[in-house]
Order: C-alpha cells, then structure tokens, then sequence
C-alpha cells in the first residue's frame, strides 16, 4: 500500500504527526500528495480508458501490436497519445504485444551448386519498388510432426511481400512459384535483384534459369551468415511469431494455410511496419508514388 494512503486511512485516530514520523515520511509531502487526489483521481480515469482503446487494437490485430504500432493507430484515429504513455498504461494493465522467439534455421546449401555474388551487401534498401528482393524460405510446424514450408519475395524498398508460396515440401518448385507470384504482381521483374541464401533451391540450375526468364539477377549471402539476408530473416521471424502466438504447433494444415493467407495478407495492407513510418507495405508504396523524392530519401 501506498505510505500517504496508509497515514490517509489512519489520521483520524493516530494523528498526521505521529503516523508520519512512524512510518518516515514528512508531513509536508503528505499534504501535497493529498491536495494532489482530485488530479490522480483523473489520471487513473483517464487511464481507463485509454486502456480500454488500446485493449480494442490490441485484439483487433490478433494481440500482436507493442506500444509503437497501438500508438499509430490511436493517433490515426484522432487521439492525441504518445508512446511512453500508451507503454506505461499497457504495463499497469498487463496488455503485451509478441516478443521475439528464437529462430530455426532451415537453409541447407549444396557444397556444388554454383554461387552467385553478393549485390547486396547487406544494404537492404531500395529508392523505389520493383528494384531488389530478397527470397527465403521457413518452416509451419503442424501438429505434432509435419510440416508446411512458405517462400517469400520480399520488396525492399517497401517491405512489400510481392510473391509467396506454400506446399508440404522445401524442393526448387516452391521457391519458383514465389518467384513467378512476384511477377505476377508487379508485372515484370526485368532488370530486379533477387537476394537469397544459399540453400539448395535458390543454387539450383532450374531457379537459374526461372531468374534468367525473368529478368532477374541473383544475388546470394555469405554461406552460414543469417545477417546477410537478415531483412527475409526478420520478416519469418514476424511471421512464425504473430501466426503461432507462442504454441508450438498449428492444430492441422487447414488452419495452417488459412492462418498463413490471412496474415500475410494483413501484413501487406494493414500491419503497420516501424521502418516505414508505421505504414502499410501499400500503403508506403502509394505515399512514395505521389512523394517520392522524400519519401524514398526518408527509406
């Protein structure tokens, strides 16, 4: 209990005097903090509700938002919030947005496979959309044993999700079929980079020669180093994070798939992404259309 409170409660039979020197707290800061009852009496008001805003965003985006993103939202609503508050009321009342989990690898790179050169070199940004991808594959776990595997194609100016794939199995054709999703959004890749690791499919001859049909020119990490490809690294993670919600299996694939298709859709359309300003991958690209010269720069 708070030791104002405590001399508050018991005044009227021990007296202000004694209680305080009892309880070692001077007599002049009990009487500030009492005049003070009526202004803490409206913050913890006031903190109601604003809890009860943040609680609505919170279950609204799968009680996946953290204080920066809960705070985007309530300011694009009109209310004047920020941060370090929106932080503090969802400490007080126990809301958390997900917290990284760890990360299992799932690359297996073929000793003999060619290897193409690093164009990245892990500058992953781009001055506009439709000028270099990273690719990468990661594991759903299903029940208590299988397993579905997703490709992305990821834009790095926007951290858009321009292609993906699913299947029951890791070979070429999946991260072929993420590569022709890609393509299929933006029209054409002509003249693009597509930054990948070293696993198997991406050294394989047939996604060769899918990148050379394309347009594309391939670029690869470091063999055994997550953090040259660390922006499709940082978007699983997200992934696995938001999707699982700390279980450690999706029920069957059917939930698995539907899950998958309903966040990454999210993802591009909805879910705020801090290095974009707190904006949408869509909604970023469309604000770069009309203001590129700062927005690019801002990138």
């Amino acid at each position: 209990m708070n030791r104002f409170q405590f001399v508050a409660d018991h005044q009227a039979r021990y007296g202000v005097k004694r209680l305080c020197q009892v309880i070692g707290v001077s007599r002049s800061s009990f009487y500030y903090w009492r005049s003070a009852a009526d202004a803490r009496a409206a913050r913890q008001a006031a903190d109601v509700a604003l809890v009860g805003r943040i609680r609505a965003v919170h279950a609204e985006h799968d009680g996946t938002y953290g204080a920066p993103r809960i705070t985007a939202e309530l300011r694009d609503v009109g209310l004047p919030v920020n941060r370090k508050r929106v932080a503090r009321v969802m400490r007080r009342f126990g809301v958390q947005g997900l917290r990284l989990r760890r990360r299992v690898r799932t690359t297996v790179p073929d000793p003999a496979a060619a290897k193409a050169v690093d164009l990245i070199g892990r500058d992953f940004t781009a001055g506009r959309p439709n000028q270099r991808y990273v690719g990468d594959i990661t594991y759903l776990p299903v029940g208590d044993r299988g397993f579905l595997y997703l490709a992305t194609v990821l834009d790095l100016h926007s951290r858009r999700l321009a292609g993906w794939a699913i299947a029951d199995h890791m070979r070429t054709d999946l991260v072929i079929d993420a590569l022709n999703a890609a393509q299929r959004t933006r029209g054409s890749l002509h003249g693009a980079i597509m930054h990948t690791d070293h696993g198997a499919q991406y050294t394989s001859r047939a996604f060769a020669e899918a990148c050379t049909a394309a347009g594309v020119r391939q670029s690869m990490s470091a063999v055994g180093s997550s953090a040259d490809n660390a922006a499709a690294e940082s978007f699983n993670a997200t992934f696995k994070r938001e999707t699982l919600q700390g279980r450690r299996a999706f029920t069957d694939e059917r939930e698995a798939r539907l899950t998958a298709f309903r966040w990454l859709h999210r993802y591009n359309t909805v879910r705020r992404h801090s290095r974009l300003g707190q904006q949408s991958p869509i909604t970023y690209e469309k604000s770069t259309r009309t203001a590129p010269a700062t927005l690019a720069a801002a990138a």
